[in-house]
């Protein structure tokens, strides 16, 4: 371990609060949990993101200083190798006091050179990971001086600790209308390549009401046949726009979708990406799915079974932050 790493059982408030730290984490639900974090630890301002270029990041990361690489999809050595060069130099300089990835790929990029520098070092695994960790957190826990960190208690242990989840933060309305008419819909596949959402995208098409206004957020599920209005990406003041402007919103089973359109108080259907159909690397999407359901926060669907009463349902749905129902 490194002499100036986290004592095993210190939170990550008390290691890192008002700290200069290195940032990093992918794009989407990473980044997004990685901002809610960085929020509860509250290090020193002059810290520094270190993610890809997308409308997201450039939004939520306009007043923080932050250096972009190239994206770097799963299982993608190249550019995993490349991103090295950046954190190599950040380390180098001596001026950050610790070093924190909520993943993915990106942090095997950032974490190997931070025993080297002796610099305090820690991987909070996603929250969409309910079994165990991921590929990346098993790689990563091969690495002699890295803090690790579960967001599930359920596979919590010595080496993995828990000691928060980001989706702890939410909890149901608790005063859910009457289900509202349906004029528009927002759709949201997320930015994850080479992976399309065909499934989810017909099943919007043929559940939706035929007078409905749809704005659609395709990333790389390019389609010629949809009515309303697509963008491959969106900036984040669109996303939450487009969100708080629907009456019902339909998401891929993204946690950074997912935690911005809770957030939002939106009325949400989410729909798991599923590795059969090629639409991502496993199903750990559907894990997510079925935590929110039973929480209570959304409606959940399969693709090939969403309905219209699904999107009816939702409209009446919604989430807020943790403690908020007492003031309702």
């Amino acid at each position: 371990m490194n002499a100036n790493a986290p004592a095993a059982g210190t939170s990550l408030t008390e290691a890192f609060r008002g700290k200069r730290l290195i940032l990093a984490a992918s794009t989407g639900g990473h980044l997004a949990q990685l901002d809610q974090i960085s929020r509860l630890i509250e290090p020193h301002p002059d810290s520094i993101w270190v993610t890809f270029d997308k409308p997201q990041s450039r939004s939520l990361l306009a007043e923080r200083r932050h250096e972009f690489v190239d994206y770097i999809s799963p299982r993608d050595f190249r550019n995993m190798l490349k991103a090295r060069s950046t954190f190599r130099r950040l380390l180098a300089s001596g001026e950050y006091e610790g070093i924190m990835s909520t993943g993915a790929a990106i942090a095997l990029s950032a974490l190997p050179f931070a025993r080297r520098q002796r610099v305090p070092a820690v991987y909070v695994e996603s929250v969409s990971r309910f079994d165990g960790p991921s590929l990346t957190g098993r790689i990563v826990s091969r690495l002699p001086g890295i803090q690790l960190r579960t967001q599930h208690s359920e596979w919590a242990s010595r080496k993995w600790p828990y000691e928060f989840s980001v989706m702890d933060a939410f909890e149901p309305s608790g005063s859910n209308g009457p289900p509202a008419p349906i004029r528009r819909i927002f759709v949201t596949l997320g930015t994850i390549e080479p992976y399309r959402f065909d499934s989810m995208v017909d099943a919007v098409l043929r559940t939706a009401p035929a007078d409905a206004e749809i704005v659609w957020q395709l990333g790389c599920t390019t389609r010629r046949d949809l009515p309303g209005t697509s963008f491959t990406e969106i900036s984040a003041a669109d996303f939450e726009r487009y969100s708080v402007e629907s009456d019902v919103v339909v998401t891929h089973s993204g946690v950074g979708s997912i935690m911005n359109l809770l957030a939002l108080g939106s009325h949400v259907v989410v729909i798991p990406r599923r590795k059969s159909r090629n639409e991502h690397v496993d199903d750990h999407q559907e894990q997510v799915a079925r935590d929110l359901g039973e929480r209570g926060l959304c409606v959940v669907a399969e693709a090939p079974e969403l309905t219209t009463a699904d999107l009816v349902q939702a409209s009446g749905l919604s989430a807020v932050p943790l403690g908020s129902t007492s003031s309702l």
